[in-house]
């Protein structure tokens, strides 16, 4: 049944951004960081994209540590809020307001971040969506986020992409697979819904001469 036909899947992401507000940034993004710091340093500002980056709580951390970010979300309140944090610098960040589906990433960049966000992707978008990303990072940049495994609750949405694990692993290739842990219990939503997950927390490092 299509989003719009189903009475019980309504994604009230204001609510959702108030309810959000104020939590920490999202462990897979610690530890691609974590990773990051570990290398040897360079003099350069390191460059990342906070894709579905939602009311801020990823791209406010990486501001804070000095990183330039280009935040994207399709929802015009997420960038609303994340720009009036006073909090920030934002001559290190840029914002978009678009689509997944016509999003255009830029190149080089050394992280892309996409919190809890790929799997709102149209299924029919999903894999053009995740070729970018491959295309748009370094070699030795790293991807951080989430996907939605098939057991999901939410996997009967048609609007929605949800992945085996073979699959997962088959979307990775490109990369040396520095996390991939695999959540799979009933809980709540944000909003307090009944929900059954079933999460893939990643964090992946490009390898060199990667073919998409």
């Amino acid at each position: 049944m299509p989003e719009s036909e189903n009475p019980v899947f309504k994604r009230d992401f204001c609510a959702y951004y108030d309810a959000v507000t104020g939590r920490p940034p999202r462990d897979t993004l610690l530890a691609a960081l974590a990773s990051v710091d570990s290398e040897p340093s360079t003099n350069e500002i390191r460059f990342a994209v906070d894709l579905g980056c939602g009311e801020g709580r990823d791209t406010v951390e990486l501001l804070h540590r000095g990183w330039r970010v280009l935040a994207i979300d399709s929802n015009p309140e997420a960038i609303h809020r994340l720009l009036s944090r006073p909090d920030i610098n934002l001559q290190l960040l840029d914002t978009q307001i678009i689509r997944f589906e016509e999003v255009i990433l830029p190149e080089s960049v050394n992280l892309i971040n996409s919190s809890f966000a790929l799997p709102f992707c149209p299924p029919e978008h999903f894999p053009s969506l995740w070729e970018k990303v491959v295309i748009s990072l370094r070699v030795g940049g790293r991807f951080c986020g989430q996907l939605f495994g098939d057991r999901d609750s939410w996997a009967i949405q048609t609007s929605m992409n949800h992945h085996s694990r073979t699959q997962i692993e088959m979307l990775l290739q490109p990369f040396e697979i520095e996390m991939l842990n695999e959540e799979e219990h009933p809980g709540k939503t944000a909003l307090g819904d009944e929900k059954y997950w079933h999460i893939f927390h990643i964090v992946a490092r490009k390898k060199p001469y990667t073919l998409v």
